[in-house]
């Protein structure tokens, strides 16, 4: 709840390991609360997130220590260099200086970040900031990744190796949790998902039952039906009026 105004209502849902999860839904949906509050950045007023089978809200630093988390936003942290970030992850996490180092150097090759390791982050790009975050969250190599839009401002051969990532970790059985507004990005890599409107949660379930169950062909139009959107005949209708009144 922000202010007087509810972020989430009676949202409820369990989200497998071994799958791709994503939150699916407009901008102000509830995509990034939802995320937030699964990573306690926001506090919840009502109900619990459960990990492992421990409270959120009694477990908060235990449950944190198996969380990698992306922003909605890559703006933090802007005074230090990418180093200096993955250092201090490296502390906040209790990662062994040989496993960090050999994790780290895999990872800025991977995003081709070898020559901007001493770079402040307030020099970087939108993209090149998005990298820096997203490496700082796999380099603990934790059981879940929690990542809110976490392709925004990649070039699209980093894109394609998150998402790649993304599968490989998945597939150790392990959670990996997204957020997007991408549906063709949805409808690649998810297995499961919420479709959010509002607020609340309209969908949950797999993305292989929505596309058999739904007359639509892709997702984009079962969406964009689920979450009220006119249809191409009004559309189309409207802009001709528009143009003859012009």
């Amino acid at each position: 709840m922000y202010g007087q105004k509810v972020a989430l209502a009676d949202l409820s849902l369990e989200i497998p390991s071994g799958k791709i999860f994503g939150f699916l839904g407009h901008n102000g949906a509830g995509k990034s609360t939802t995320i937030k509050t699964l990573v306690s950045v926001i506090r919840q007023t009502s109900g619990d997130v459960v990990v492992d089978g421990m409270k959120l809200t009694d477990n908060r630093l235990a449950i944190k220590q198996k969380v990698g988390y992306v922003p909605d936003s890559p703006d933090i942290f802007l005074e230090l260099t990418a180093n200096d970030y993955w250092d201090l992850i490296t502390s906040a996490y209790q990662i062994p200086s040989e496993l960090k180092q050999a994790r780290l150097e895999r990872l800025v090759a991977l995003f081709n970040m070898q020559d901007e390791i001493d770079t402040p982050i307030a020099d970087f790009s939108h993209g090149m900031r998005q990298k820096a975050i997203v490496i700082g969250a796999l380099l603990p190599d934790p059981d879940i990744w929690v990542l809110d839009e976490p392709m925004t401002g990649l070039d699209p051969q980093a894109a394609y190796d998150l998402k790649k990532l993304m599968r490989a970790h998945a597939e150790k059985g392990k959670m990996v949790i997204f957020s997007t507004h991408d549906l063709a990005t949805a409808e690649e890599l998810c297995d499961e998902l919420a479709i959010l409107k509002k607020g609340e949660l309209i969908y949950n379930g797999s993305v292989a039952h929505l596309l058999s169950t739904m007359p639509e062909k892709s997702l984009e139009t079962i969406y964009l039906n689920m979450v009220g959107r006119q249809s191409d005949t009004k559309i189309v209708s409207e802009l001709e009026g528009s143009d003859a009144s012009e």
